[in-house]
């Protein structure tokens, strides 16, 4: 199986071929993957170099210009060191771009602290109007790219992992997918933590919902699946109780609970591995089933 990240590099140099609007700007990471779209188009694949303000300045001067600019960095440096751009040269002037990121949360530990990004969302949602794609499978992550960039003019952000499911969900951009039907609750499994969720439920009488987007949260889709008990676990691969406040929206009208698990605030100073972090932050098979079946029973 290919990775979420190559088959981005694929999707968007044949997108390059097909859309005369689409310019993609990059800061040196995965400049090498664009080698023959740059020189199919010159003009529009413009590597700014490790400079990520300019990313999205540029980006926004695009946008200006008519066209539909895709910037992709990693997440820490997509998100987190050009938030100010972000607000001012995308949300404030009014003309939106894709934004695509890599090594989110736990993705490169080795890389440390500097390309860890577990509050990448969380900070986006202080600004209006973003819709946010988190694909668990390279299918899922072609699918909500291509309706990125046909997606008007609106501000996409789609988050790429290294971590992924083994086997991809048809999604709808949008909409949340019942995968497992029980009645004891509700368990909302984001992108990638599909297949922990998945065996961290099994044989108990719960729901399994899947997001591959969750901005804008389907809030009927939640209101649907929890039925008549409305207690529901959030697993997401950032920054726990992101999507906390929506799932309270959604079922603001009757008694609920939420269970909101994710990447802890807390630092974990050691590199690592991609399992040897999930287990730290409890976001294992092992360590969700303990969590989830104390919280509904």
């Amino acid at each position: 199986m290919d990775t979420m990240r190559e088959r981005f590099l694929d999707v968007t140099t044949r997108l390059l071929d097909d859309d005369p609007r689409l310019a993609v700007v990059l800061a040196d990471i995965s400049a090498a993957g664009f080698t023959t779209a740059a020189a199919r188009h010159p003009d529009r694949v413009v590597n700014v170099g490790i400079r990520e303000q300019l990313l999205i300045g540029a980006a926004g001067g695009l946008a200006l210009s008519g066209m539909r600019p895709l910037a992709h960095t990693f997440a820490s440096f997509l998100v987190e060191r050009p938030f100010e751009q972000i607000k001012l040269d995308l949300v404030h002037q009014g003309v939106g771009a894709v934004l695509v990121s890599a090594a989110g949360s736990y993705d490169w530990p080795a890389g440390g602290r500097t390309h860890m990004a577990p509050g990448d969302v969380a900070l986006l949602d202080t600004l209006p109007d973003w819709t946010v794609h988190v694909p668990g499978h390279p299918d899922e992550a072609e699918l909500l790219l291509r309706h990125a960039v046909a997606d008007g003019d609106r501000n996409v952000y789609v988050r790429l992992s290294a971590h992924q499911n083994t086997a991809a969900v048809p999604v709808e951009a949008g909409r949340f997918t019942i995968v497992r039907e029980g009645v004891g609750g509700v368990v909302l499994a984001v992108g990638p933590m599909l297949d922990a969720v998945l065996a961290a439920t099994e044989g108990l009488n719960v729901t399994v919902l899947y997001a591959a987007t969750v901005r804008p949260f389907d809030r009927a889709g939640l209101r649907a699946a929890v039925g008549g008990r409305a207690d529901v676990v959030l697993v997401e691969p950032y920054l726990a109780g992101t999507s906390a406040n929506e799932a309270h929206a959604a079922l603001n009208d009757r008694p609920h609970r939420v269970l909101a698990l994710g990447v802890p605030r807390e630092e974990h100073r050691h590199y690592g591995s991609i399992p040897e972090h999930l287990a730290a932050y409890g976001l294992d098979a092992v360590s969700l089933r303990e969590r989830i079946g104390t919280f509904f029973w």
